[in-house]
């Protein structure tokens, strides 16, 4: 039986994150749509829910919180406190929230909602198809129940791993969160090359995009290092080592390195600017 079984789950943000993962939810058959609510304050937004996935939806936050189960935060940064306030007298022991929000460390989110039962993940947008990669960690407080509850709906969204240390989430945002990115960045650049030799714009993104999947699967299935599958095809002065010897000229690797500490000191400071925000509620109250 589904960890979600008999259970509701509310989004809170639902844009398209959230609405992956009600449709992976949904895909494996781990609850009924009866069991979703989705909060969003555009009526169009939440008509088209309804439509796609036969969903219950409402334009208020905390309706929404105070009969779920799991709640599922995916909003920005900077609407966390706002919301977070806006939901926090309808939060109730035993329920487990689940954030996607980028950078929003254990500490700002606790201290923001007042409740301890808290998973914190980073996705990463091919978890829309259900191919995603999303690491997390769940506080102290937090049941084995309420982990197995975070394990299926991440699960929804691809492949998932637990950590027991929540400074590998913010490493993970900027690996594996914001991979798709330099994957996209490196995907359009040889696509421009391929056009740049003469190739029309389709056939190039065609031949791109197949090596890159083709690639990827590759060193799935041999489970081999990546410098190992390499030098598989790197023949002594063939056009592979001559190609690789402007890579490394052009530092990719060091570029790559330094764009993901960028990411990752990113992250960081996205935590830290939430958690100074801890310091302002009394006066806000």
């Amino acid at each position: 039986m589904s960890p979600l079984a008999q259970r509701t789950i509310a989004t809170i943000g639902s844009g398209v994150m959230a609405e992956a993962m009600i449709a992976g939810l949904l895909r494996g058959e781990l609850v009924e749509p009866g069991q979703v609510i989705a909060s969003h304050p555009r009526a169009d937004r939440r008509e088209e829910l309804q439509r796609l996935y036969g969903i219950r939806t409402t334009a208020s936050n905390p309706d929404a919180v105070s009969g779920a189960d799991v709640v599922l935060l995916a909003l920005k940064p900077q609407m966390l406190g706002r919301v977070g306030r806006e939901i926090r007298p309808a939060i109730r022991r035993g329920q487990l929230v689940l954030s996607i929000i980028a950078g929003a460390t254990t500490t700002a989110l606790t201290g923001i909602l007042g409740h301890d039962q808290v998973v914190r993940s980073m996705p990463n947008t091919p978890a829309r198809l259900g191919r995603g990669m999303t690491v997390w960690y769940a506080t102290p407080a937090t049941t084995d129940e309420q982990r197995g509850q975070a394990s299926a709906l991440l699960r929804a969204l691809g492949h998932e791993i637990e950590v027991d240390d929540e400074k590998f989430v913010a490493m993970a945002t900027a690996v594996s969160g914001t991979g798709p990115t330099y994957v996209f960045l490196v995907m359009e650049a040889l696509i421009d090359a391929a056009v740049h030799l003469g190739f029309p714009r389709h056939v190039a993104h065609d031949l791109v995009v197949e090596t890159l999947e083709g690639s990827t699967h590759f060193a799935k299935q041999s489970g081999d290092h990546p410098a190992v599958l390499r030098n598989m095809v790197t023949s002594p002065g063939g056009t592979s080592a001559a190609a690789l010897h402007e890579l490394e000229s052009g530092r990719l690797r060091t570029v790559l390195s330094e764009a993901v500490w960028a990411a990752y000191r990113r992250t960081v400071e996205l935590g830290e600017q939430l958690e100074a925000t801890l310091d302002q509620e009394p006066a806000r109250r």
